[in-house]
């Protein structure tokens, strides 16, 4: 198996238009040789903790109105063509997501980390769902089979914070400045939403460099 670490924010468009791409990729190819393992970021680490308005927060990051639906013009027309479906009118807060990467370091430790990930992009952008508050993540860690009681006890601690936090620095002393960002086998990055194509690509090219190992020519 080679390692794809994905290091993301689940309330990073580019990061679900990303993960779509790839996830394409994979179901063209299920033999592929990948083993993903996805790393915390956070797009506002400065966030209070409940959250802010979502549109005082993109006017201010944006500088107004008008620079919020310039900067978010390609996303919505990305989306669009890969008929994601994504609702932004539905978002209502832009959530503090430090407790949504612990769930997701949580359920990876249940081998549902893809699942979790999943789950929470579509209840933040398909439903608008405020995935920085605690009941909302623990009914959606139910949903993909991970103990709610569990959930609820976890999340009321402090448990991995400090651990969430100095991986998210990890990445940005690494170099890391925007996401997602791909590393295979902890030798090559991709940064950015890279296409089906690309994917396929790299794919193909690492399942001919595995044979080539596995079978050298005489």
């Amino acid at each position: 198996m080679i390692k794809l670490d994905i290091i993301s924010d689940p309330i990073c468009p580019w990061c679900y238009i990303g993960k779509t791409y790839l996830d394409r990729a994979l179901e063209a190819r299920p033999n592929h040789a990948f083993e993903i393992e996805w790393h915390p970021f956070q797009l506002n680490p400065d966030m209070p903790a409940d959250g802010m308005d979502r549109v005082d927060y993109l006017e201010r990051k944006f500088g107004g109105q008008s620079g919020a639906a310039q900067a978010y013009a390609p996303i919505v027309e990305r989306a669009e063509q890969l008929k994601l479906g994504i609702d932004f009118a539905a978002i209502e807060r832009t959530p503090n997501t430090l407790d949504a990467h612990r769930l997701i370091h949580w359920a990876g430790l249940e081998g549902r980390q893809t699942a979790m990930v999943s789950r929470l992009f579509k209840a933040y952008f398909n439903e608008g769902r405020d995935i920085g508050h605690a009941a909302v993540l623990s009914r959606l860690a139910g949903e993909i089979g991970m103990d709610r009681e569990m959930v609820d006890r976890l999340l009321a601690s402090p448990s991995d914070r400090n651990d969430i936090r100095a991986r998210d620095q990890n990445a940005r002393d690494k170099g890391v400045t925007g996401v997602p960002c791909f590393i295979i086998a902890n030798q090559h990055a991709l940064s950015g939403a890279q296409g089906t194509d690309l994917w396929l690509q790299v794919i193909d090219e690492l399942a001919e460099q595995i044979e080539a190992v596995a079978d050298p020519a005489p």
